[in-house]
């Protein structure tokens, strides 16, 4: 009995020595649980807002993709620069509106100087039958270009041998274009070049475009001819060329720019220097260097 109590007693002894507390562990799950639960409900919410987000942002790259090929059609059709796409189911009133910022009106100027002078005579009758009595008289101008008439020319060009060397000599009219005989002889005049070299080079229109417009002036010229007569004209320009470039090389400041260009559908450089009171426009396949 006294050996029993004594085991006991080291029982007690040793659980004194390594104390249980008490734990509720099913509350820590509990509260463990619903700390998930609320994280995943947010997770999930997160979730949605993206997946909504994301829609949103394919609809709109959707959108931008059709924009941009519509531009990109639109570009490569000739009328894109002045089209404005469908009409408005609800158009404003057309002309300019009123208020205080409404702007001053503007008018033509009659011309200086008249060169011909016509007369818009009244009816006798009015519709009812009555006799139409003159009141005043107004005036009216109107600009008009001159009906077109090429003028033809034929140059006697008197060709020559020198008597001591025979060299072959040919007369030059000022008005002519090319010393060219034969075949070739038939060629435009100077206004007639120079007007075709600014509907290419300034207005832009095409060689063929610019043939047509002479047409209407009763010049007969075909696109290659547009192109041999510029290309002429450029030849003949050479020393001015050069004789700007000069220019502004002597200008004490010079100020550069460049833009994109295109020369037999290969990428190029359109560069401009401009300098004092002059400016050399220069197109090259590479960067100025």
């Amino acid at each position: 009995m006294a050996n029993v109590v004594a085991v006991v007693a080291v029982t007690a002894s040793e659980v004194e020595v390594l104390p249980v507390e008490p734990v509720d562990e099913f509350g820590r799950l509990e509260a463990l649980c619903s700390a998930f639960s609320t994280e995943n409900e947010h997770l999930w919410g997160e979730v949605g807002r993206l997946t909504g987000e994301n829609e949103r942002l394919r609809s709109r790259v959707g959108k931008l993709e059709g924009d941009l090929g519509e531009a990109r059609r639109v570009s490569n059709r000739q009328a894109a620069p002045f089209s404005r796409g469908e009409p408005k189911p609800a158009p404003r009133r057309p002309g300019r509106r009123c208020g205080e910022e409404h702007g001053r009106h503007g008018h033509r100027q009659p011309p200086g100087e008249v060169d011909e002078e016509l007369d818009a005579p009244l009816a006798s009758r009015c519709e009812c039958g009555g006799e139409i009595v003159a009141d005043r008289i107004e005036y009216q101008f109107q600009d008009e270009l001159p009906e077109p008439r090429p003028i033809r020319r034929r140059f006697a060009v008197r060709v020559g041998t020198c008597a001591c060397c025979g060299r072959r000599h040919q007369g030059r009219h000022s008005f002519q274009t090319s010393d060219a005989l034969g075949a070739a002889a038939c060629m435009l005049g100077p206004r007639a070049v120079a007007l075709a070299t600014e509907l290419n080079k300034e207005l832009g229109l095409s060689p063929q475009k610019t043939a047509k417009a002479l047409a209407r002036f009763g010049i007969r010229v075909t696109a290659g001819g547009v192109v041999g007569a510029i290309a002429r004209q450029s030849r003949a320009l050479e020393p001015t060329y050069l004789a700007l470039i000069d220019g502004v090389r002597a200008s004490r400041a010079v100020a550069p720019d460049e833009t994109g260009w295109r020369i037999n559908g290969q990428k190029a450089w359109l560069w401009a220097f401009a300098g004092e009171n002059v400016t050399v426009y220069l197109i090259a396949p590479r960067p100025w260097v």
